[in-house]
């Protein structure tokens, strides 16, 4: 039996990515990694799984953010479903054979790239460098390709994408209410591949009795997919009342403190 404090504490780490996700574009793994590694490592998990199990139950999670996400940017007519569709065969193959990567890489080499790439992401989001007014959006095998790359490194990361498909999609001139809206439907396809290879590809780490299947923990799942699918909404109705610059350096910020807890926590 789940103790009250886990429940609680997964809740409440729901909440806050699926508003952050609705807000700014992204699936939440930034912060929902850093936090189920220190969860588990407090659980006993092993040392050697413990980023593995994180990353596939954050990933996990990120398919009813994404859901509740994408619906509510659908109906503000915020996404560019041409878009989606053409990055979404690259996103697929390139995350689900990224999470076959992941499972020879260890949990120390996981997290210092997460961190890595949290803190390239942070700056990004801090300076929020705008893009060549002189880009158009690229054609079908530039989508693909770039649904390829943004799919294998959101495996590694367990993102839903946001984190690169929206400076990708801004740099190429689209509107920053698009771009979000359309990386929170991208979300989508990242999460479902990703929670798939995940879940085959660390089977024999199973453990039923303790709602353990693959390198994803089930009542996590449940309990953080539970929250955020109601706060996602909310967060993606305040991207028009917000000021979204201000948050996203705070957020930002947020991002670098939580990758440099979870380096020292498996380090």
């Amino acid at each position: 039996m789940l103790d009250p404090e886990w429940i609680a504490g997964f809740l409440v780490l729901g909440t806050f990515v699926g508003f952050m996700a609705g807000l700014l574009g992204i699936g939440g793994g930034g912060i929902m990694v850093p936090a189920l590694t220190s969860i588990f490592l407090i659980q006993g998990v092993p040392l050697d799984s413990v980023v593995h199990l994180a990353l596939g139950t954050s990933m996990a999670s990120i398919i009813a953010t994404s859901l509740a996400s994408l619906r509510a940017h659908h109906a503000n007519g915020g996404v560019l479903w041409p878009v989606v569709r053409g990055m979404t065969p690259g996103i697929i193959v390139g995350t689900f054979v990224a999470t076959f990567v992941a499972k020879y890489i260890s949990s120390a080499q996981l997290a210092i790239f997460f961190a890595l790439f949290m803190g390239a992401v942070s700056v990004q989001m801090f300076l929020n460098k705008k893009p060549k007014p002189s880009r158009e959006l690229s054609g079908s095998a530039g989508l693909l390709a770039a649904g390829s790359g943004i799919g294998a490194i959101s495996a590694l990361v367990s993102i839903g994408g946001g984190s690169l498909t929206v400076p990708f999609l801004s740099w190429q001139n689209v509107e920053i209410r698009k771009a979000i809206g359309t990386s929170a439907a991208i979300g989508l396809p990242i999460s479902v591949a990703g929670t798939l290879g995940y879940l085959l590809n660390g089977w024999e780490n199973s453990s039923p009795e303790n709602y353990t299947f693959g390198f994803i923990y089930l009542p996590a799942v449940l309990l953080i997919s539970a929250a955020s699918f109601f706060t996602a909404p909310l967060g993606a109705r305040m991207v028009h009342r917000l000021p979204v610059p201000i948050l996203k350096k705070i957020f930002a910020v947020l991002l670098v403190v939580l990758g440099v807890k979870m380096l020292f926590s498996v380090l």
